[in-house]
């Protein structure tokens, strides 16, 4: 009899059951059967689901269903688990994965999860895959880079589970007790979470300075000269508008970390937290980068349409510059350099590259040239405005043009790094970042002294 059982187990063991038969459901038990699990669907209605189960697998009824694994996936939604009462003494001792998810945040008093082990107290409840969708599992081994995350109350359930989406090809994450089975519940229902603040600042920039230079180039052209150049706004003043949003919010992208050099600095130690609005602020540099590289290559894209336009080809015969020539030239070549380097920042972005890095060359990358970055691209609008600051016409109704307003954040952003990055200012945040606190000897005098007298 015990040999009996030990076969048993075993049987059970190499076999899996889903409760479901719907897209989740057969996308999940087609990813098991490919792993080779054997796989067992428990419905409601057996006869009527066996032509949608995928091939390899079978279809019983819930009760026969679930005697037939210890491992049971929940693949139904919260409002259908009424049918697991009944089977509370069959599901006694097995580990039940909840798989389901809500329609909004806080749309019950207590999580799917632990609403599911009250109506089973005698199972083992498990939250876990709840993240992925019916798409990702059937892509199949290849999508293995997808994380799963799961919780529950026992550890050798939560092993079991971990086990399985190993053999499917996922990597799973503990995140800890049933407790936190809201927060995964929730976690698919975040809508672009990280991008919430930089597209709201992008918004507001792009929208602040459209119209500040509509009122500046198309306003003030029809009330002081009666002339009609509201054509410009498509092309001609949109390409003002993109580089002026990418410079700054490349210069976004860099002001936090240097706010936080001086804060240590400040501090003198970096054993303290960052105030919340910095830390939120540093969490979304990558957004912003990616959104400053996007209006970038909308910029590039629109420079190079303008010449095409039928209205403004005309034939200029000016006298040759050496002077505005260099100018031109230079104005030219650092963009062109700068948009190289926005590029690569962008590429090494991605997480498929960040896997090939060092930790090194992705901080030379995003720091050293991502600062080189910035520094091409101000000279870049520097040589646009060249010497147009020392002409009155340049400021329409007293207003100074939208580049010059552009060109105060990144230079500031440039000479703070600047002072950090002399030999001095350079020594002192490498100490504290290595752990040297200000005053420590001070406060804990016995540390500075040695060990052997």
């Amino acid at each position: 009899t015990q040999k009996d059982h030990s076969d048993l187990a075993s049987f059970q063991s190499e076999r899996v059951c889903v409760f479901g038969t719907g897209d989740m459901g057969r996308s999940l038990g087609l990813r098991l059967l490919q792993a080779g699990y054997g796989v067992v669907f428990g419905s409601r209605r057996p006869h009527s689901s066996s032509s949608l189960i995928p091939h390899g697998a079978q279809v019983l009824g819930h009760a026969a269903a679930s005697q037939s694994a210890h491992l049971i996936f929940i693949a139904v939604q919260r409002e259908h688990y009424d049918f697991l009462v009944p089977l509370a003494n069959q599901l006694k001792g097995k580990v039940l994965v909840d798989l389901s998810n809500n329609l909004r945040k806080n749309q019950y008093p207590e999580a799917n999860a632990e609403y599911l082990q009250s109506l089973v107290p005698g199972a083992e409840v498990v939250k876990g895959f709840n993240t992925l969708s019916a798409w990702s599992l059937q892509n199949g081994p290849s999508d293995a880079n997808r994380q799963v995350y799961i919780c529950g109350e026992s550890v050798e359930a939560k092993q079991a589970v971990i086990a399985v989406a190993i053999k499917l090809g996922f990597s799973a994450l503990d995140q800890g007790f049933l407790s936190v089975a809201r927060e995964l519940e929730d976690f698919p229902l975040q809508l672009f979470p990280q991008w919430r603040l930089p597209l709201r600042i992008a918004i507001g920039l792009s929208a602040a300075f459209f119209f500040y230079l509509l009122i500046r180039d198309i306003i003030y052209a029809y009330v002081t000269q009666s002339k009609d150049i509201s054509f410009r706004i498509m092309v001609s003043l949109a390409n003002k508008v993109c580089p002026i949003v990418s410079l700054i919010m490349l210069s976004l992208c860099y002001l936090p970390g240097v706010l936080a050099s001086f804060l240590q600095l400040y501090r003198g130690t970096k054993y303290r937290r960052f105030p919340d609005w910095l830390d939120r602020w540093m969490l979304c540099r990558k957004q912003l980068g990616l959104l400053a590289l996007g209006f970038a290559f909308l910029h590039v894209l629109y420079t190079l349409i303008i010449p095409i336009r039928y209205y403004v080809r005309e034939n200029r015969t000016t006298q040759f510059d050496t002077t505005t020539a260099w100018r031109g030239d230079s104005y030219l070549s650092l963009g062109i350099l700068g948009f190289g380097l926005y590029v690569l920042l962008g590429i090494t972005s991605l997480p498929s590259v960040i896997n090939t890095l060092s930790w090194r060359e992705f901080s030379f990358i995003q720091s050293k040239l991502g600062h080189l970055t910035l520094l091409l691209c101000t000279a870049h609008t520097y040589l646009y405005g060249w010497n147009r600051f020392l002409s009155s016409s340049t400021y329409k109704w007293y207003t100074p043009p939208g580049y010059m307003l552009c060109l105060v954040l990144p230079s500031v952003v440039l000479l703070l790094k600047l002072l950090l990055i002399t030999p001095c200012v350079d020594r002192t945040i490498t100490r504290i970042r290595q752990g040297w606190e200000r005053g420590a000897d001070q406060r804990n005098p016995k540390d500075s002294q040695p060990l052997i007298p």
